[in-house]
């Protein structure tokens, strides 16, 4: 592969300088014809080409850094999408992934490194590491995060490349086969176990829908305590992911799972956007307007073709050798029900990683029903889609 992408630079450099030869004897002809053309127009018109040659990535920061909130996986797959198939190194220390973003098979030459999160910067919210490590272009974000923390860390997203939130609350239908819903949950008191004071449950105690005390915040992302109640509570997890592994991965459970997701019960916020912070938004903003596209196709080629971009995944996580483990069967599970789910794809349009004004709208009111202090004004605090390409989107 590198020696055809060398082979094609060599070939547009010969290509190229045919051209200019071409483009210069024209130039000389019509000179000697009307003796018209002067050489400050022929520079300034140089001036002018190069000009238009040079896109907005030229302005991005050289790499470009990405922070994500957890380990690789395939959820992620656009961001590690924008490594195409070029080289890369793991630095298994620091647990990042560096190369050059790629634009499908275009390799733009510009650095690229995606940071994991989660444990890796000691369980600190992306937003506020973004404002203790200002060498960050761009973080994970989600709704409800960039509302509680608008005071001290804001953020503002540019692309969402999951329309729907992966996180659901999940049930054993053996011991519980009359719930079919988070409200069910809630009607018969089940304990649900999740990580720490999540808004979704404030929100969800607030309406009515869970009560305060059938809430177990210390849900670690361990199956043990799920398989030790034995299906007797229910549990926080990723639709696209949990689901496999307790049948497939954890044999002390080995059957399925039902579940529902945290959007369809009625909490609709937008999940792993990138964000940038807001005062970064004039320096970034050439930047952007090229990237945000770049990362909207990158979406839509890991949904149609995930397998060079899991294999990445599914490396680096080996590489990283930690307690997080993820192979190549739950990296295809995961692609296939972000579509079957819609977690992936085009929102109430034709075009993919947009937000909606009123769905952040509807969040914003949620909260602020259920008390929880948000000190936005509009949806507008908190995402752009500015920097969308409206051309590009799932063929559905």
């Amino acid at each position: 592969m590198h020696k055809i992408f060398l082979l094609r630079l060599l070939l547009a450099a010969i290509l190229s300088s045919s051209l200019t030869g071409l483009i210069a004897c024209g130039g000389d002809s019509q000179v000697e014809e009307d003796n018209s053309a002067s050489t400050e127009d022929v520079d300034s018109q140089v001036e002018e080409d190069n000009s238009a040659s040079t896109g907005g990535l030229d302005s991005c920061p050289d790499p470009i850094i990405i922070q994500t909130d957890w380990f690789p996986e395939s959820e992620y797959g656009a961001t590690y999408e924008l490594f195409g198939d070029g080289p890369y190194s793991i630095d298994n220390e620091n647990r990042s992934v560096s190369g050059t973003l790629h634009d499908g098979e275009v390799d733009t030459g510009i650095g690229l490194e995606v940071r994991t999160g989660g444990p890796a910067i000691g369980f600190t919210p992306v937003a506020s590491h973004m404002y203790t490590d200002r060498s960050i272009t761009l973080g994970y974000a989600n709704t409800e995060g960039q509302i509680t923390r608008f005071g001290s860390a804001p953020l503002l997203s540019v692309v969402a490349p999951l329309e729907k939130n992966p996180q659901m609350i999940m049930w054993d239908p053996n011991t519980y086969p009359d719930v079919e819903s988070i409200e069910d949950l809630g009607k018969r008191n089940i304990t649900i176990s999740v990580f720490g004071a999540e808004v979704f449950s404030e929100v969800f105690i607030a309406q009515g829908i869970w009560s305060a005390d059938q809430v177990d915040p210390s849900y670690d992302g361990s199956p043990a305590n799920f398989i030790a109640n034995q299906g007797s509570i229910a549990q926080q997890g990723f639709a696209s992911a949990e689901p496999y592994n307790y049948k497939n991965t954890y044999q002390e459970w080995g059957k399925d799972v039902e579940y529902q997701l945290l959007h369809d019960a009625g909490f609709p916020v937008y999940s792993q956007t990138l964000a940038i912070r807001p005062g970064d938004k004039d320096s970034l903003d050439a930047c952007l307007t090229d990237l945000v596209p770049i990362i909207q196709r990158a979406v839509v080629n890991f949904s149609s073709n995930p397998e060079n971009t899991n294999a990445l995944i599914v490396d680096v996580v080996r590489s990283f050798n930690t307690f997080w483990i993820y192979g190549e069967e739950i990296a295809n599970y995961s692609v296939l029900t972000q579509s079957e789910l819609g977690l992936v794809g085009n929102g109430t349009n034709d075009v993919v990683g947009d937000m909606d004004w009123d769905r952040v709208q509807e969040v914003i009111d949620l909260m602020s029903e259920a008390g929880i202090d948000t000190e936005i004004k509009w949806p507008s605090d908190v995402f752009t889609n500015e920097y969308i390409d409206q051309s590009i989107g799932f063929n559905e």
